[in-house]
């Protein structure tokens, strides 16, 4: 299994010849090395539906009718795009053929703008616990710090997690360090930073402040080094 980060909040796992792709932010991504047009992933994880995580994902799922998991409004209405979906909800697991999803609480906004402007409600935003090949993945999507991640971290022992470390729109450095010691990760990825002006981070300061959990700070491309 390979698992790889891609700028913003991107993560790709290849696992038994399929590939998944979470919140596949690529064009307007200037911290992303993927192309649409080289990927064509087989299943994709939505977070919530701002664009920035729900980026490509109708284009990309229709290359190979790729199943989108979402949150329930947010899947809903990426099926009204053509696109294969399966809806789920916080607190809500399933088992799949390529692992285990569930998802889990995030405190943010859950919305889409159209190129016309219109604000389309998306639902409740989520974080996503993947359970895959042995190894427990929790994506926190965008969120704030909240003292229930000590219950996530409690209930599923989390080898592999991406935190947004950005501040402004989500946790910053000092809460995400916090959340670490909630969750109490093996490995911890940064991710949510230096996208956009107002999330310009030092990813250095979030890895000072973290204690007893690795973090690796990866660039567009690199992988988690798991061994």
């Amino acid at each position: 299994m390979e698992i790889s980060y891609h700028g913003h909040s991107v993560v790709k796992i290849q696992s038994n010849g399929k590939t998944i792709l979470i919140d596949p932010f690529i064009n307007g991504n200037g911290q992303t090395d993927l192309k649409v047009a080289e990927e064509a992933p087989d299943i994709i994880l939505l977070t919530h539906g701002h664009n920035d995580h729900v980026g490509d994902t109708v284009e990309l799922a229709k290359k190979k009718d790729a199943l989108v998991i979402a949150p329930n409004e947010l899947a809903n209405w990426i099926s009204w795009q053509g696109v294969k979906v399966h809806p789920m909800h916080i607190g809500g697991a399933k088992e799949f053929d390529f692992g285990k999803v569930k998802f889990t609480q995030a405190f943010h906004g859950s919305s889409y703008v159209t190129e016309n402007n219109e604000i389309i409600y998306m639902g409740m935003p989520a974080g996503i616990l993947l359970f895959i090949e042995g190894l427990t993945i929790y994506h926190a999507g965008d969120t704030a710090l909240f003292s229930d991640m000590k219950l996530i971290g409690e209930r599923h022992p989390i080898d592999i997690a991406f935190l947004p470390i950005g501040d402004n729109f989500t946790m910053g450095p000092e809460d995400a360090a916090c959340a670490v010691s909630f969750l109490k990760p093996k490995i911890v990825v940064p991710v949510h930073y230096n996208t956009f002006p107002p999330i310009e981070q030092d990813p250095q300061i979030f890895a000072d402040l973290v204690q007893n959990a690795e973090v690796q700070i990866l660039k567009a491309g690199e992988k988690v080094n798991c061994s």
